[in-house]
């Protein structure tokens, strides 16, 4: 399954927001992660946080676009009952 998302790095904790729909009308899940956007860290820190969330292992999780942007598709492999859920398609 891809995921668009627009990750916020720097928070003051890691959270999975919710959806917003942007600009051109695309639905983006909004997460948040403390790590810095510097060497691949707020990437790690998104993949961790996506590895726990739907119980995949992190070698499941690839960023397909967006790795040194905020905006970001991201592909999971498995866990599709729980990316269901969040997806609002159960």
């Amino acid at each position: 399954m891809k995921l668009l998302i627009h990750l916020t790095p720097n928070a003051s904790h890691n959270k999975i927001e919710g959806w917003e729909i942007d600009e051109k009308g695309e639905k983006r899940l909004r997460i948040k992660v403390t790590a810095v956007p510097e060497d691949g860290k707020a990437n790690d820190a998104l993949i961790k946080l996506l590895s726990k969330t739907f119980s995949v292992p992190k070698s499941k999780i690839t960023i397909v676009r967006g790795a040194k942007a905020r905006l970001k598709e991201v592909e999971i492999e498995g866990g599709q009952e729980s990316l269901l859920i969040l997806c609002g398609k159960n």
